[in-house]
């Protein structure tokens, strides 16, 4: 079985590597240039075109990409899982069943079956890093489909951003609240419903803002202890590391994974995003 995932999933490129599941970057556009997310670009370069005052924009996974990977997966015989970024934040989803329904008629034995994890940063990321356990343990396909998918519907992302003005750009707030935001140091606290980006409150200060998201993992998490919790920043590691250890402490999960908040994701949000991630439901 050959699992697929993309850059928004914000797992590093070793793990890719390592675990061999087949990376798809989507693209990150600077000036007049374009990279391939992971591959061509890392996301530190990112935050300082961000810092210096570029606008990075970002596009789709391309159609001949996924042409040729699914082409490759057909050939091969084997089955294939993709677990892919929210459709409501990216057409890369949509292009992904596209090609898989125009190779179908060339390859009628393919196998393949894409997820739109209605989910975005380490959300996607969990997500895969269970699909790699089911998938070492021998599961098949449509039981680790089951799971995969039930996870993606009890993934919660809470998250806020250092400054207004990046989610005003994408339309996310408008810009006149980014302006009073500002002035008046309002966090928001954001979180993910049905796969879009969707405000839940706004707080006056990070520290504020912070022990809020805390408070709200201890309300919305199920078994904590038992779980793996996962949290994505955007250039603040030592902000990550203070609620790793909050949490550690609160909710002794079974492990908390930290990962640098990627191109595609990071461009949108910029420097100095916190998220946190978890489940609802276990079972």
């Amino acid at each position: 079985m050959k699992l697929f995932a993309d850059s928004a999933s914000d797992l590093p490129k070793s793990f890719f590597e390592v675990h061999d599941v087949e990376l798809v970057p989507l693209r990150v556009h600077i000036d007049e240039n374009e990279y391939d997310d992971i591959v061509g670009i890392d996301s530190k370069e990112v935050y300082a075109a961000i810092r210096a005052g570029k606008q990075p924009k970002t596009s789709q996974a391309s159609p001949e990409l996924f042409l040729r990977l699914f082409e490759d997966l057909a050939k091969s015989g084997e089955e294939g899982l993709y677990i892919a970024l929210s459709s409501a934040l990216s057409g890369t989803y949509s292009t992904a069943v596209m090609m898989r329904e125009q190779l179908l008629e060339t390859y009628p034995e393919l196998k393949l079956t894409i997820i739109d994890s209605k989910c975005a940063s380490l959300g996607i990321g969990l997500l895969v890093k269970e699909a790699v356990k089911l998938k070492d343990e021998g599961l098949d396909l449509p039981t680790i489909e089951e799971k995969i998918r039930f996870n993606a519907e009890h993934m919660e992302h809470l998250f806020t951003v250092e400054d207004l003005d990046y989610l005003a750009r994408g339309g996310r707030v408008s810009k006149a609240s980014a302006f009073i935001g500002g002035l008046l140091n309002i966090k928001p606290l954001l979180h993910v419903e049905d796969g879009k980006l969707v405000p839940i409150e706004k707080i006056r200060g990070r520290k504020k803002v912070i022990k809020r998201m805390m408070d709200m993992m201890e309300e919305r998490g199920s078994q904590l202890n038992e779980q793996i919790v996962a949290i994505s920043h955007s250039d603040d590691e030592a902000t990550a590391l203070e609620m790793k250890k909050v949490i550690e402490e609160r909710f002794q999960p079974k492990s908390i994974e930290i990962h640098l908040i990627g191109s595609t994701v990071g461009a949108h949000v910029g420097p100095g995003t916190m998220a946190l991630f978890f489940l609802n439901k276990l079972s």
